[in-house]
């Protein structure tokens, strides 16, 4: 299975950023599968862009519900009809500015399901719970209580203290939280938990990425910061084995 390379642009970008990206991304060749998560107003022109490219669009959250009076929200079917098939969904940005629960990501986990979306859900611990020996409980709560029993899609682990730090866990430490990550899938989900893409985030740069992706249980990374500029995300997914 190719590896899987998304970049997460959080609040960052311009409509005069598609093209030089969208053509980029097209005219490189890449052992992974590519997915590119803009800002909300930029997915329809991404859409058209990326057309013939072979990467993908994600979004970068949903609404639970399908429509009603939630000011500054979008719904799952409407960043599907704007092109996105991804979306992320529990990302600790998303957690600690906006208070979200494990309850809320498996409410929207179920609603971008119903829309035909593949959900990235992420996870992680925070520098605290890592020091005081709680990040793996930490790690397997979310996922408990994050995944609904219908769920599809791909896991992104993002150490919090790791996020836009420059810092990174260790190899060891990587390597033991994806593996209990998988632990965790397959007892959760016995059909399909062998087979759920767990990706790493935390700070990936061009620099570090081949040898994070050749980790076992790493089935590529949620890029933050480095995946804005096309060529360092492009030099990531050039990182990713060839299976």
């Amino acid at each position: 299975m190719r590896q899987i390379i998304a970049g997460n642009w959080k609040m960052n970008g311009k409509f005069t950023d598609i093209a030089p990206y969208a053509s980029a991304l097209s005219s490189t060749p890449s052992p992974a599968q590519l997915i590119v998560c803009p800002p909300f107003p930029l997915l329809p022109g991404f859409a058209a862009a990326l057309k013939d490219s072979g990467a993908e669009l994600g979004a970068q959250d949903c609404h639970a519900n399908g429509s009603g009076a939630h000011t500054g929200d979008v719904c799952a079917a409407l960043l599907a009809e704007s092109g996105a098939s991804y979306v992320i969904l529990g990302h600790s940005e998303r957690r600690a500015d906006h208070g979200e629960t494990n309850a809320d990501v498996a409410a929207k986990v179920l609603a971008a399901l119903a829309a035909g979306l593949i959900p990235i859900v992420c996870v992680g611990e925070s520098e605290a719970e890592r020091d005081a020996g709680e990040a793996e409980a930490v790690v397997r709560q979310q996922l408990t209580h994050s995944l609904p029993p219908a769920f599809k899609g791909l896991i992104a682990y993002e150490p919090i203290w790791a996020i836009g730090t420059g810092r990174t866990p260790s190899e060891a430490d990587v390597t033991a939280m994806h593996a209990a990550i998988r632990a965790v899938l397959i007892a959760q989900f016995p059909e399909t938990g062998a087979a759920t893409p767990i990706l790493y985030g935390g700070s990936v740069t061009p620099g570090n990425a081949a040898s994070l992706l050749a980790l076992p249980e790493v089935g590529g990374a949620l890029v933050g910061g480095a995946s804005l500029n096309a060529a360092d995300f492009l030099a990531i997914a050039a990182s990713a084995p060839v299976s």
